[in-house]
């Protein structure tokens, strides 16, 4: 059974010991894939030159790492052939053949998302079927989504680009788009989009006018990165980018994992051999990440060190919508602080509100205690000054009931229990 709860931001809720002012929503910017917790300037001086050589020399199978290599390919097409033989070809089962119709329906449903802070929001879709195997993205009004069959433009066809020059893949695969937003009341007229050649783990990532539905080149300052990399890239401001990548193509910048270990600022306009670096995480992390957003009039600027796939430090410092399109993460002088929170806890935000979800039992100092599973939420300013006193559970478990998932609207966060 589940059961959706609608919460709305503010929530007064008054109690005999205090007043509490409850916000909503988890937004999971989960340290899973990246993370980070040494300061800035402070490098690792025990990190290998080449992490690569050292786990090739550990690993007898690191050679599969180069998913798309003729030796790797004729490995795993022999490793097919034996399974085939063995069990049988499972394209030839009315199971595959039923799943694929299942994907390649017209009838799914088309899950869309807006872009836009106005009346002249478009409402986007990436879509695949038999006529569009490796997808379009594409967009509607929200009127037109409103009926049976709405009438979509298509704003990128991965299908028509041309096919990648590396490696051995033919096809690009989308791994998504990372939006410019530069505060309430502004246009999003930019996203940066990562597609991976072939559909493997890297990717390479460019900027895109979404007013003229192009692709912006690098001559007319357009950010780019071509070479396929486990790469995280994510606008700043307009004028500003963080990113996290194997810097140099020699593994040096990446943690023993394969993800990005350094993160630097690259302005617009400059070649990415100029990026100066804004934070470092451990060799042995999983990764390293640095994020800026505006959330409902507030500003937040966070570095994550992702220690493990569950464990996780966040450092955080306040921004105005003015410090920061004026001012570079390298030149900003507003000081991050580890957040306290427990290691194996997500954290999100709300307006200035701190979102928490705990993986175990909790005793903040103030002498409450929080059940894993627990959402919790306060004031982010006081949370970073470690003052519970104003913590509130959003939500509970029982022996029955747990916390799904989290959606977020304008003014409600949606439980998912």
């Amino acid at each position: 059974c589940v059961s959706f709860i609608a919460i709305p931001h503010p929530m007064l809720l008054r109690t005999a010991a205090a007043t509490v002012f409850i916000a909503p929503y988890l937004l999971r910017r989960s340290a899973r894939a990246f993370s980070t917790t040494t300061t800035v300037g402070i490098k690792n001086k025990m990190a290998p030159k080449n992490p690569s050589a050292i786990a090739a020399a550990a690993d007898p199978h690191f050679w599969l790492e180069d998913v798309l290599g003729q030796k790797q390919l004729a490995w795993v097409e022999q490793k097919n052939k034996e399974c085939i033989d063995a069990v049988g070809d499972p394209k030839e089962t009315d199971s595959y053949k039923r799943i694929k119709d299942i994907l390649d329906s017209k009838d799914k449903i088309p899950h869309a998302y807006r872009i836009g802070n106005d009346a002249d929001s478009q409402y986007y879709n990436f879509w695949q079927d038999a006529n569009h195997v490796q997808g379009i993205w594409r967009r509607t009004t929200l009127e037109s989504y409103k009926t049976k069959e709405p009438k979509w433009t298509t704003v990128l066809d991965l299908d028509a680009l041309p096919p990648p020059t590396t490696d051995t893949a033919k096809t690009w695969v989308w791994h998504g788009s990372s939006l410019l937003d530069e505060g309430p009341n502004t246009k999003v007229d930019r996203a940066l989009i990562s597609l991976s050649p072939g559909g493997s783990d890297a990717d390479t990532c460019r900027e895109f006018d979404l007013k003229n539905e192009r692709f912006v080149d690098p001559d007319e300052n357009g950010f780019a990165l071509p070479n396929p990399a486990k790469t995280r890239m994510s606008y700043r401001s307009r004028a500003e980018v963080l990113v996290g990548t194997d810097f140099g193509m020699d593994g040096s910048t990446l943690t023993d994992s394969g993800y990005p270990r350094v993160v630097k600022s690259w302005k617009r306009g400059t070649p990415i051999e100029e990026a100066v670096t804004v934070f470092e995480c451990e060799q042995t992390d999983i990764a390293a990440n640095m994020y800026a957003y505006h959330d409902r009039g507030f500003v937040h600027e966070f570095k994550l060190r992702s220690i493990t796939f569950y464990t996780s430090k966040y450092f955080y410092r306040p921004l105005t919508v003015e410090g920061i399109a004026g001012t570079t993460a390298d030149e900003e002088t507003t000081p991050f602080k580890e957040v306290p929170i427990p290691e194996d806890a997500e954290l999100g935000m709300f307006a200035d509100m701190a979102m928490i979800t705990l993986r175990t039992d909790y005793e903040p100092p103030t002498g409450i205690s929080f059940k894993t599973g627990s959402l919790i939420t306060l004031p982010i300013s006081e949370l970073m000054e470690n003052d519970w006193s104003n913590a509130f559970a959003l939500f509970t478990p029982t022996p029955s009931i747990s916390l799904s998932s989290t959606t977020e609207c304008k003014d409600y966060i949606i439980l998912k229990v």
